[in-house]
């Protein structure tokens, strides 16, 4: 079997495997945020942390609820580690440094997991289980919340309720992130991924001296680093690592992980607004741009320039014999479209336009998925921007399942469209004009480019997965990806529970003849046409200046 046929075919069961889990999964997710019903469990964490899940919120009320619980989260993973080197299970590393302890902190609370140290070299085993682990769960859930919360905007009228955030933050983390990464868990173990609390070993000599593994709850934040679309590894080589991902079957069962439960929140949102056709359509946009971006990927990467590459089967450097240049494509795709960041082969290493296309898939803002809950809200983002524009085509004010999108609807779509991009720009135009931060580059020119601007792309959008090239682990970069992770991920939800709060003041508007049917193949074609014009438009500039240049050097 030739590696361009492996790969096809890994995608076509990958797919067969989400469409499998689509209904079920998206029926659950919807049931579990419609219930009136509280578990046992769920009572006694609502007791003791005082809040009263029955009580319905506006969005204000809400987006404090989310800010107070993140700005705890950031605080207490941030005293954990400066903390560390006098904790139990630190096995002997010392407490992190300021700067990078901030960026650590925001990084996991934002769902980031950018990673500027080498976890098996830094992290103990309480920083990791107790710190890192948790915020991959409760992060996750957030981004659900939020997502929901816009739904619920969708689906109700005459009010301006969005539920009770507590109670969306509770039920995502113990009905839905719990056992579906638990079950994860099992299965990376019975393939060979290790879960232990272990010191460090010496496993052999090399070159005149040794090299040293320490072990690690592994298969259990590998499951929940995929299934929150988190993208923290436990080991620097993150899922390259074969502690991490040691076989091919793993291998695409992590990307399953982290496409399923983006994928089947359309069905969530189809069920909730009372229309799955409303989430047939977005399940559409999303799996049209990312089977055309894997397509795409597969394409630049089986490119064969020369008679190494031919031999190799691809474009091998950097990527891991054991899952190939298939494998890997369908991996970076997939990790970049959502808010994954984890990497099972080097970024860096891949060709011009294959490392564009991974930064492209990040700069449309990780919607096709996206992220738990981020990607559905995203994705709802641009589908009122399309319904705003086919307004404007026709002379009809705009409509999005019978919600008027008025002026100040379209200015909160708007703001939250430019703010990202605002932040890549600003911080990747600081750090190229600024003396000291291009020293941190390890290639000149447009590599060297690419490299800090896929760095503030990942880092503005929650991704976290990294270039490699650049070395991150400064003052400048850990402070500014730090901001930019933060503001990333909370200026956006601002603008989304604002936007679900006036969605649900609205009384609904009645289907006519005139109304856009965005439940038709027509509207799915509108809407991927206005995420990659309006995401072309914005970045193609700074695109030109990196792997475009470099691809078309090549």
């Amino acid at each position: 079997m030739g590696p361009v046929l492996a790969g096809v075919l890994q995608l076509l069961a990958l797919i067969g495997a989400l469409a499998l889990a689509y209904v079920p999964l998206g029926n659950y997710m919807a049931r579990v945020f419609s219930s009136d019903k509280h578990w046992r469990v769920e009572r006694w964490i609502y007791k003791g942390i005082g809040a009263n899940p029955d009580a319905e919120m506006r969005w204000p009320a809400y987006l404090r609820g989310l800010l107070a619980f993140s700005a705890v989260s950031v605080l207490f993973l941030y005293l954990l580690q400066r903390v560390q080197g006098v904790l139990p299970g630190s096995l002997g590393f010392r407490s992190i440094d300021p700067a990078q302890t901030f960026n650590t902190a925001a990084s996991f609370v934002t769902n980031t997991n950018w990673q500027s140290y080498y976890g098996e070299q830094v992290m103990g085993h309480v920083v990791q289980t107790a710190g890192l682990a948790v915020q991959n769960f409760v992060s996750a859930a957030v981004g659900i919340a939020v997502a929901v919360a816009l739904v619920r905007g969708f689906a109700r009228s005459r009010t301006g309720e969005l539920g009770n955030f507590w109670t969306d933050l509770v039920r995502g983390t113990i009905r839905i992130l719990l056992p579906g990464a638990a079950i994860a868990a099992v299965v990376l173990v019975a393939c060979g991924a290790i879960q232990n609390f272990s010191g460090i070993h010496e496993v052999g000599q090399f070159m005149g001296g040794s090299q040293q593994w320490n072990g690690g709850a592994v298969a259990s934040q590998e499951a929940i680093k995929e299934l929150g679309t988190n993208g923290g590894g436990y080991f620097n080589a993150n899922s390259a690592h074969p502690f991490e991902n040691p076989t091919p079957f793993t291998n695409l069962f992590e990307i399953f992980l982290l496409l399923v439960i983006p994928f089947s929140l359309t069905r969530t949102f189809g069920v909730m607004v009372g229309s799955v056709k409303q989430g047939y359509a977005i399940l559409a946009t999303m799996a049209t741009i990312w089977v055309g971006f894997v397509a795409l990927m597969m394409w630049t990467e089986f490119a064969h320039h020369g008679p190494a590459l031919q031999l190799a089967g691809g474009a091998m450097e950097g990527k891991e014999v054991r899952f190939g240049v298939g494998s890997s494509s369908i991996f970076a795709v997939s990790t970049t479209l959502t808010s994954t960041g984890a990497v099972d082969s080097f970024h860096s290493s891949f060709t011009g336009l294959g490392g564009g296309i991974a930064m492209l898939s990040m700069m449309l803002g990780e919607i096709a998925p996206g992220g738990t809950g981020s990607g559905l809200y995203g994705m709802l983002i641009m589908a009122v921007i399309a319904v705003f524009i086919a307004g404007l085509m026709v002379g009809r004010t705009p409509e999005y399942l019978g919600k008027k999108i008025g002026s100040r609807e379209i200015k909160l779509a708007a703001c939250y469209i430019l703010i990202t991009p605002a932040l890549v720009l600003v911080f990747t135009a600081a750090s190229m004009a600024l003396p000291t931060p291009p020293h941190s580059m390890l290639n000149s020119g447009a590599h060297g480019f690419s490299e800090v601007l896929y760095a503030f792309t990942s880092a503005s959008n929650n991704n976290g997965s990294a270039f490699a090239g650049l070395n991150a682990n400064t003052d400048w970069y850990n402070t500014m990806t730090g901001l930019a992770m933060l503001l990333g991920r909370f200026l956006p939800m601002v603008f989304v529970l604002a936007l679900a709060g006036s969605l649900a003041e609205q009384k609904p508007v009645p289907v006519t003849a005139g109304t856009l049917r965005t439940e038709k193949p027509l509207f799915t074609g509108l809407l991927v046409g206005a995420i990659l014009i309006i995401t072309g438009l914005t970045y193609f500039p700074a695109l030109a200046l990196g792997p475009l240049a470099e691809g078309l050097a090549s």
